[in-house]
């Protein structure tokens, strides 16, 4: 992925234009890549900003992580018009979620070496706050001893190739939720996939389909009576011009499933007659569409229970070749980092091998979003500090996790805390490379895995996306009920992605 520098003063002054202006010419020097300036208001406005900042900061990280193949030097936003709209704020908001470099400006006009220490380590700490990475500060109109920061470099004007250097080396970046979910959207945009959507009744289902496909995330399927849904639609105000609109009664449809579904439940007893009448249904409809490939991916669930979606799938899709079980898992986006925890929402009380059939699928499933996993087996004890049938159960899972997935790095029986947080991991595993670091976190049956994920969810203000089902064939997911437009929308990026990595695994 290309460079991202952003270059923020801590209060409005000239001095930031004119580093923007030195670094365009020196980037071309010292790094081995274009770059294009920009600004933090890009995809968005100063109006949007602050009337509506966490749309408008999102719509800007999205334009901003567009990888072009050229580098961003980024010119943060120096005023604004509202006094309650918190200027650095957003530049470093803008920072932390698109991964980008701050380099903090000071103009040192006036100041003392005691006020340009205390306006520096003011400035640190509020990007720290903001989960923004500084690599490097640039002091202006100084005529004294440059204050110094450990880890960081500091230097004067007018830069030079070699104090530009090291203002623009690397920095620690974190994964935040709007970073995470910009990443989804642009990995979904770069190889488009048909996701049939078979609730269009619903409107979040339309304002949905309306975004995505403004985006070009996916290419949209709709099942439903074409003239209702584009009348419902336009009653909306949206634009859905884009989307396929297949109705479930199109004869030719029917009996191309019906045939088909009649086969896969011969054993059952079903016959053409009820495989013509279950495939109007409109969840069956749109499975079939996945199962005989007219269709790579289906979501549903806004208006139909779990069981709807995913009983379809069990009898048509059924699981991918090696895998017998089906299970879920939900990305639980924290404000630095994001954990994949399963299994949540389908298997109440997994036997051991299960359990690492779960793990490795759960695994399997952060590696499709870009992380490296670390799996923890999680139980009440931490290696031997506990005993009993419970921790000797993710004992046999854990050791068949290994014989799974040899190069897996998983850790188990380990207590949440130990898989988490490094202090504690150190403390209770410390030859471990997977305790305090764990970011696939596998409970140990349903009722421990709902309640955790849930718990996280409202007590640490995660973002939770999913339940991803994994192990399926062909990607099916779920919605809640209650979701939100954006819940739709991130789990159609989600599932196009799933059917990106179809056969890779």
């Amino acid at each position: 992925m290309s460079s991202r520098i952003l270059v923020a003063g801590t209060a409005p002054t000239p001095v930031v234009a004119q580093v923007v202006t030195e670094l365009t010419a020196l980037l071309p020097q010292i790094k081995d890549e274009s770059f294009e300036v920009t600004n933090t208001l890009a995809g968005t406005s100063l109006t949007r900003a602050i009337t509506n900042p966490a749309a408008a900061l999102s719509e800007a990280v999205i334009s901003l992580r567009s990888d072009t193949g050229t580098g961003l030097l980024i010119q943060g936003l120096g005023s604004s018009p509202a006094p309650s709209f918190d200027v650095l704020g957003w530049n470093f908001d803008v920072a932390a979620n698109t991964a980008a470099g701050v380099i903090l400006v000071i103009d040192g006009s006036g100041m003392s070496h005691q006020l340009l220490v205390d306006e520096t380590t003011s400035a640190l700490r509020r990007a720290e706050e903001h989960h923004a990475g500084v690599c490097g500060i640039v002091i202006g109109s100084v005529t004294g001893e440059l204050p110094s920061v450990e880890g960081v470099p500091v230097v004067g004007l007018p830069l030079t190739a070699a104090s530009a250097n090291a203002i623009t080396g690397p920095t620690h970046t974190v994964i935040t939720p709007i970073m995470f979910q910009a990443d989804l959207i642009e990995r979904a945009r770069a190889n488009r996939q048909r996701i049939v959507l078979p609730e269009p009744e619903d409107d979040r289902i339309l304002q949905a389909c309306a975004l995505l496909l403004e985006k070009q995330v996916a290419e949209i399927i709709l099942v439903g009576e074409p003239q209702e849904v584009t009348d419902r639609a336009t009653k909306l105000g949206l634009n859905i011009s884009a989307a396929t609109i297949v109705p479930s009664t199109s004869a030719e449809l029917v009996e191309k499933y019906a045939t088909e579904f009649q086969k896969l439940r011969a054993k059952k007893g079903v016959t053409i007659e009820a495989a013509r009448k279950k495939v109007q249904d409109a969840t069956y409809f749109a499975t079939m569409m996945v199962h005989m490939g007219d269709a790579d991916g289906m979501v549903s669930g806004a208006i139909h229970t779990t069981a709807d979606t995913i009983v379809p799938a069990f009898q048509i899709i059924k699981t991918a070749p090696g895998v017998s079980l089906v299970s879920s898992a939900f990305l639980m986006l924290l404000p630095d980092k994001v954990l994949v925890m399963g299994d949540c929402a389908v298997n109440p009380n997994p036997t051991p091998d299960q359990l690492a059939e779960i793990a490795v699928s759960t695994a399997r499933t952060a590696s499709q979003f870009g992380l490296d996993p670390l799996v923890a087996m999680l139980s009440y004890s931490t290696g031997t500090s506990g005993a009993g049938p419970d921790v000797e159960a993710v004992e046999k899972a854990t050791a068949r996790v290994m014989e799974l997935d040899s190069d897996l790095k998983v850790e188990g029986p380990i207590q949440y805390d130990a898989a988490v947080d490094a202090g504690v991991g150190a403390a209770k595993a410390p030859q471990s490379e997977v305790a305090g670091a764990a970011n696939v976190l596998i409970f140990p049956n349903l009722n421990a895995g709902n309640i955790a994920y849930k718990a996280v969810q409202r007590s640490a203000g995660a973002v939770a996306v999913g339940p991803i089902l994994q192990g399926l064939r062909r990607p099916v997911n779920d919605l809640s009920r209650g979701a939100l437009v954006e819940d739709i929308v991130n789990t159609v990026a989600i599932t196009a992605i799933q059917a990106q990595n179809e056969g890779k695994n």
